[in-house]
């Protein structure tokens, strides 16, 4: 009877931990949480942050300079597969978030952190390598920007906050 009673509490144990290791993973599948607006950070359990500057990920635009109300192209590159992602545009001058995204790829969704579209993050946990945005750049000046990515490999590796090369605001005095 106290072996049953052991393999019994093992059993109970092993399944309440699988079940909750399954329902927290579950929720980070289908996208970031709103409590990574502001520092990009994956609010996993015991995740691995890696420097941003030896990462696998590039971000991009063939644009150097942009005008209000632009639709700038963006691109993100790499050369391994990852599962999830967090991209915004953020105004070199004060870090705030800037404009929005209006075309997104299979398997990726608008997320608002602080104006409807201003985030874009991933809508399932499929494996991705290189994505294409179209970000569009708000009707007022707000300057320069820089686009930022936060990659998720795995549920315990990431990189936080890969940064574009500036791409200016055109028409500045």
């Amino acid at each position: 009877m106290e072996d049953g009673g052991r393999a019994h509490t093992a059993i109970v144990g092993w399944a309440c931990t699988t079940l909750c290791l399954v329902s927290y993973t579950a929720a980070f599948s289908q996208g970031a949480s709103l409590s990574a607006c502001t520092d990009m950070m994956p609010r996993h359990l015991r995740v691995q942050l890696h420097s941003s500057n030896n990462n696998y990920v590039t971000v991009h635009t063939n644009m150097s300079f942009y005008f209000p109300g632009d639709k700038v192209p963006v691109t993100v590159r790499s050369t391994r597969d990852y599962m999830g992602f967090m991209l915004q545009a953020r105004k070199v001058s004060n870090n705030e978030i800037a404009g929005t995204f209006i075309f997104l790829p299979p398997g990726s969704k608008l997320l608002t952190c602080f104006e409807d579209g201003d985030t874009v993050t991933h809508s399932d946990k499929s494996l991705k390598r290189n994505l294409s945005f179209v970000w569009k750049a708000p009707d007022q000046p707000i300057g320069d920007i820089k686009f930022f990515i936060s990659i998720v490999q795995s549920y315990f590796v990431y990189w936080a906050k890969i940064e574009s090369a500036v791409v200016a605001q055109g028409g500045q005095n």
